[in-house]
């Protein structure tokens, strides 16, 4: 359902999108994040970046995928000029999102994610801004 509910939000997403991901390790932040560059039209495996901070991949619109989990500090994070992928032409997903907020454009999809069980997640979503009401609203 996470992947199904991922899917939907790709189909949707416009250039320029920014989604951020939070919640502890194992709360499925790839696993949407795989939904959401199938709804892309993105085939490959959109495997955590943890190691690389930034994976790009290609679909209808480029997904650039963003993990800070491995980053310790705001400065680390300011330094990487992360400007032209969140106002760029593509859809920013970035897991360990909490990390970095103030960095974060003030305008995007805010997904909570809260492991439950095995097969249970819960989300909690945010939208800040006119464009990720409208998401949300196309979503239900």
């Amino acid at each position: 359902q996470t992947q199904e509910f991922g899917t939907r939000l790709g189909k949707i997403a416009r250039p320029g999108d920014v989604i951020l991901l939070v919640g502890k390790l194992g709360a499925g932040k790839t696993c949407l994040t795989q939904g959401i560059a199938w709804g892309l039209g993105i085939k490959e495996y959109a495997a955590s970046p943890s190691f690389v901070l930034v994976r790009e991949l290609y679909g209808r619109l480029p997904l650039y995928h963003l993990d800070f989990y491995r980053l310790e500090n705001l400065a680390e994070i300011a330094e990487l000029g992360l400007d032209e992928y969140f106002y760029g032409q593509g859809v920013s997903v970035v897991e360990w999102a909490e990390k970095a907020l103030s960095l974060l454009p003030p305008e995007n999809l805010l997904i909570e994610m809260e492991y439950i069980a095995d097969n249970e997640r819960r989300l909690q979503i945010k939208a800040k801004g006119k464009r990720y009401r409208e998401m949300v609203a196309q979503l239900k």
